[in-house]
């Protein structure tokens, strides 16, 4: 899904912002869950866990409050679907603990599907794909208007790690700057950490996960698209897990509009 939104005199010209919103939905088509290997109960329990709460709505509200426009591409169904930053194939390491573009495991490292490589495949033919092919679509019209790209990919992840997490014992900051060497330029990383500065447990990079969302046809080729992905810790805006927001939502909302502002600019 992609949405527009109007743009006021912040910031005159077409926006190079793409906010990138890919595991906030809870939605599972039928036919997918009557694959799922999870009763009711349990299924409940997993998308607690491993659904990024609210970040389609801090997305909004940021922007909202920030009065810029931007593209923000938001995924309509579950990463219990598919996951849509994973990588096909070998290149993706997460596949060996059963987390590669389809899940195999739950995020105990429990069975969440049988074995079955023609369902795969069909699942990554009806939701992988064109997915990508519509972030893809957003970043080249973009590019076509502005001359440059700056994508945010927007997460957020537990206080606490989830058993699938290879690293149990490493730090989990407020805020995690997740970068890449050749689309993260030094000034939109320093812009994100500088906006989210005086969290509750402080920024950090690539920590406890890194790396952001570039499409394929871009990755290591494109300079004039940037990316950085922002992880908010889940305590900081709502009682986890999957419970209702609290007072640290609004100081999200204003790092957000901080860094959102800084970045627009960057490159023009």
């Amino acid at each position: 899904m992609v949405e527009k939104h109007a743009t006021d005199d912040l910031f005159w010209g077409p926006s190079p912002l793409v906010i990138h919103v890919p595991h906030s939905s809870v939605r599972i088509p039928e036919d997918v869950r009557a694959d799922l290997l999870l009763d009711d109960t349990e299924l409940d329990a997993e998308l607690r866990r491993m659904t990024d709460w609210e970040t389609n709505d801090i997305a909004y509200m940021a922007l909202h409050r920030s009065g810029l426009e931007a593209r923000v591409v938001e995924n309509a169904y579950s990463r219990l679907v598919v996951d849509p930053e994973r990588f096909i194939g070998d290149d993706e390491p997460m596949a060996a603990i059963g987390m590669g573009p389809v899940y195999h495991s739950t995020s105990d490292l429990r069975p969440l599907r049988a074995p079955d490589p023609a369902r795969d495949e069909a699942l990554l033919n009806e939701y992988f794909h064109p997915y990508a092919q519509t972030f893809l679509d957003v970043v080249d019209q973009v590019l076509s208007e502005c001359g440059r790209v700056t994508i945010v990919d927007l997460h957020s992840f537990p206080s606490l790690p989830l058993p699938y997490e290879v690293d149990q014992t490493t730090l989990r900051p407020g805020i995690c700057i997740g970068t890449d060497p050749f689309h993260t330029p030094d000034v939109l990383r320093d812009a994100a950490a500088e906006s989210f500065a005086g969290m509750p447990g402080g920024i950090a990079l690539n920590t406890p996960f890194s790396g952001t969302y570039v499409p394929l046809e871009h990755l290591g080729r494109t300079p004039e698209v940037s990316s950085v992905m922002v992880e908010i810790r889940r305590n900081l805006y709502q009682l986890e897990p999957g419970g209702p927001r609290h007072e640290g939502f609004r100081d999200v909302i204003t790092g957000l509009v901080r860094f959102l502002s800084k970045a627009v600019w960057i490159g023009a």
